[in-house]
């Protein structure tokens, strides 16, 4: 990740302490945690949100596609197989987003994902400061490094993990306890390539290219970085965000969720991600934007603060190698479309440099 430039002292002294201890202890939450207005905080009509979360919980029509039926890779196609394909390639040209089921991993699997992430997080403080990161630092326990004047604060604690290619981890930040979480991480990574290239493979598909199309631009030593993330109660759950609005820097991202809370912004509304426990969200990110010529969007989303329960998630960040250049497919480049964006090396370190200062880099990737 590039490094992170002008950062708020004040912001520096805050993060010294975790949000955890601010709750455990009753302290108010800091004004530099204050990333909503009234109007942000009353805008639209829906139901989700409990605890305080304000009103713009849309319920949510992200689609739903089995990536079961998507695994058959044997000719002729079943009209099942076709239909969702389509429903696939419909649902990232118009969200940039879904729900996958059918995805091979156990609904016993993902339970235990989310036991050793909370049994992490429920630790003493004292046992999970082994792990933890200077306010600069990206890899380990404690919050994102620290942003840019100006920008607020995540009211969430997370540990972030370097886990594929196996030779970049830094084992010193992976927890030894709970003692099963390693074991399980590894497990779970492993998982997760497989899903991978599942879903890499149905997107090219539902686009009329070669299957392994994505799969090449990824390359063959494709960056897969793990994010554990607690979200705390919150008291001002009116004016403060878990995490605030951005689009990913990745390929996408796959995330696993316990409670609602995650959001996605659709035509102008902001819309709940529901809760479906044996399910994964499959969300695109900024250089599958790229690779498709824009055919499938790199949707902006947020977390909300919740005043009556907590929330854990886990994210499975999906990257290009480092190093590799990436653009948009030949195959989606013609007299009608127009190339929209050049060949790029490494642009999540320049997604990073934009996220501190609360925008989006999507733009110096257009031609």
């Amino acid at each position: 990740m590039v490094g992170v430039s002008d950062p708020a002292p004040a912001a520096e002294v805050l993060l010294a302490k975790r949000v955890q201890e601010m709750v455990l202890h009753g302290d108010e939450p800091p004004a530099l945690y204050i990333s909503r207005d009234d109007h942000d905080a009353t805008d639209g009509d829906g139901d989700g949100g409990g605890g305080g979360d304000g009103g713009d919980n849309f319920s949510s029509p992200v689609p739903i596609i089995d990536m079961g039926i998507l695994s058959c890779s044997e000719e002729p196609f079943t009209k099942e197989y076709e239909e969702e394909l389509l429903k696939l390639n419909s649902a990232l040209h118009t969200w940039g987003c879904f729900q996958a089921i059918g995805h091979g991993i156990s609904s016993s699997f993902l339970d235990e994902i989310r036991k050793v992430t909370r049994e992490f997080f429920e630790q003493p403080m004292e046992e999970k400061n082994k792990y933890s990161k200077t306010v600069v630092e990206f890899e380990g326990y404690g919050a994102d490094p620290v942003p840019e004047q100006g920008q607020s604060l995540d009211w969430s604690d997370r540990l972030f993990l370097d886990v594929c290619p196996p030779d970049q981890r830094k084992l010193q930040f992976w927890p030894q306890t709970p003692t099963s979480f390693r074991d399980v991480l590894s497990e779970y990574t492993e998982k997760m390539k497989i899903v991978t290239e599942l879903t890499s493979k149905a997107m090219a598909k539902s686009l009329n290219l070669e299957e392994n199309c994505f799969l090449k631009q990824f390359g063959k030593r494709s960056i897969m970085q793990a994010r554990f993330n607690y979200y705390s109660k919150c008291q001002r759950p009116d004016l403060i965000l878990g995490l605030k609005p951005h689009a990913d820097g990745s390929g996408y991202t796959v995330i696993l969720q316990d409670e609602v809370g995650l959001q996605v912004f659709n035509n102008e509304k902001w819309y709940t991600v529901p809760k479906i426990p044996h399910a994964l969200f499959i969300l695109m990110a900024d250089q599958m934007e790229i690779m498709t010529n824009g055919v499938f969007k790199s949707p902006v989303h947020r977390v909300l603060s919740n005043s009556e329960r907590d929330r854990i998630s886990v994210a499975m960040f999906y990257t290009p190698e480092k190093g590799k250049e990436i653009g948009p497919e030949d195959g989606l480049v013609d007299e009608k479309r127009l190339r929209l964006f050049k060949k790029v090396k490494d642009y999540a370190d320049t997604h990073w440099g934009y996220y501190q200062r609360g925008m989006r880099a999507l733009h110096t990737a257009q031609v």
